[in-house]
């Protein structure tokens, strides 16, 4: 690996991270904050200043062009390691302390909407303006956007797009990964600018409707109102919310095709679609079921609830429309089910997946007709390609992996925290990108009561499971450090 393109292009990304960091300055001129121009301002001097730094060993466009596979990888855990230090800085400004900080921050960009916030009014606008606006460019993904519109990514993009987003189908928009970047992150717009727009006709002002916009497409969860979507008290947000997030959760390929292409087919071709929404139906469905019965619930309110937690679970959008951790068990047992389980492949979701869920049903379907036809040819598909052999190896890790590292975190934690709610509910959700889970940790409450170690172990999942292991796990190989001149 050529440490020196590495670092080079990770500067190069830093650089552009700090015009991000500038955009709550001009919030804060426009809402007269300007107390706030100082957190932010302090955090675009310093991303800059990183930028240069580790960009006075240049690499040649020649270089950048030739990154291969090692090299993508390390730069999309480099970069986004560095992103969260950098978004965990002005929250330093604000009183939080070094731990907290880095907690909220990485909270943020990983979209995981977990939160140490105890007292929402201690803060102003600008603050939580900044932390919905890091979930929206967390979603996407930074490098898939400076692929996007960085002419001197156009080449090395592949590589770095498939780090960032490992897609178990291995299907594109177009043979360009650059343009597939921009209308990814076209339509990640679009539909950013349509929700805002709805919500603001539904009653919210300005500011409340940019901030849950942010972080419902951004699929965070993160909200300026302590009490999440419970808090504006109003079913047509709540709809307005519910829509969108599960849009969040959708293969972006899929909408490119359906909304771009005019393919109006397209969805219901889709096997990974047609899970997703039956899966959210069903358990949307016996949840408000659950509710009318064991919770008093009205049949029309508790189905509502039941499909709006489903949803924002099952992408890792994280909002609350009700406190379900007060739930009854039968709610909250049917409510982890999707915590589990994830959303569509290429979305602005976490989890494990929906197509990697497919794939796992089809493979063990496959083992079983072998062992009763040993000569038999049972070929995987996936959206009806045939998944090579390659794939299969590399899904199979990844759920392993997944599950190991769930394991594992969830031991630690338990052994930390004394409590299995925390250890199990926490760690899925964490690693999932969810949020909030049960108990102490429930929607209404927050993460800043827990151990130090338990804040680490959980910050080290949000970002593990945010670039979806497969970066995380080759920095660990030695192999990928062998040096190359």
């Amino acid at each position: 690996m050529r440490i020196n393109v590495v670092i080079n292009t990770v500067g190069i990304i830093l650089r552009y991270i700090a015009l991000i960091m500038f955009l709550p300055v001009v919030f804060a001129l426009c809402y007269g904050e300007y107390a706030s121009i100082m957190p932010f301002g302090a955090s675009f001097l310093i991303s800059l200043g990183l930028g240069f730094l580790f960009s006075l060993n240049k690499a040649s466009e020649k270089d950048i062009d030739t990154i291969n596979k090692a090299e993508a990888l390390a730069t999309a855990f480099f970069a986004w390691v560095f992103f969260a230090l950098v978004c965990s800085i002005p929250y330093l400004f604000y009183g939080l302390g070094i731990v907290n900080s880095l907690f909220e921050g990485v909270s943020g960009v990983s979209t995981t909407g977990a939160t140490i916030l105890k007292d929402f009014t201690l803060y102003p606008k600008t603050f939580f303006f900044y932390r919905s606006m890091t979930q929206w460019f967390g979603g996407m993904g930074i490098i898939v956007l400076f692929i996007a519109v960085l002419p001197k990514f156009s080449v090395a993009g592949r590589q770095m797009f498939f780090a960032e987003n490992p897609n178990p189908s291995e299907e594109k928009i177009t043979p360009r990964v650059r343009h597939t970047a921009s209308w990814l992150w076209g339509i990640y717009l679009g539909l950013t600018i349509l929700q805002v727009a709805i919500l603001k006709f539904a009653g919210l002002d300005f500011y409340n409707s940019i901030c849950t916009a942010f972080s419902t497409v951004g699929a965070g969860g993160l909200s300026p109102n302590p009490d999440s979507i419970m808090g504006y008290n109003s079913n047509l947000v709540t709809v307005v919310v519910m829509i969108f997030a599960f849009l969040a959760g959708t293969n972006f390929i899929l909408m490119y095709k359906f909304f771009v292409k005019g393919k109006i087919l397209a969805p219901i071709k889709s096997e990974e679609f047609i899970t997703y929404l039956i899966i959210t139906l069903l358990i949307g469905f016996l949840i408000g079921l659950s509710l009318y019965f064991n919770m008093n619930y009205s049949f029309d309110d508790g189905m509502l609830a039941g499909l709006f937690q489903t949803i924002s679970v099952m992408t890792s959008t994280g909002f609350a429309s009700k406190d379900f951790a007060g739930w009854d068990f039968t709610s909250k047992l049917l409510l982890l089910l999707p915590m589990f389980i994830g959303a569509s492949a290429i979305s602005a979701c976490g989890g494990l997946k929906i197509t990697r869920w497919i794939f796992v049903f089809k493979y063990i379907k496959r083992e079983l007709n072998k062992i009763v036809h040993p000569k038999g040819v049972y070929p995987i598909r996936l959206e009806g390609a045939v998944v090579n052999p390659e794939t299969v190896q590399q899904i199979l890790v990844f759920v392993i992996f997944y599950f190991a590292i769930f394991g594992i975190t969830a031991f630690l934690v338990a052994f930390i925290e004394k409590n299995a709610t925390i250890a199990i509910v926490g760690s899925i959700s964490s690693l999932g990108n969810i949020g909030p889970g049960f108990g102490s940790i429930g929607p209404l409450n927050h993460f800043d009561d827990l151990n130090v170690a338990t804040k680490f172990i959980f910050m080290f999942n949000m970002l593990a499971g945010r670039l979806e292991l497969i970066p995380f796990l080759a920095i660990l190989h030695k192999d990928l450090w062998a040096v190359k001149k």
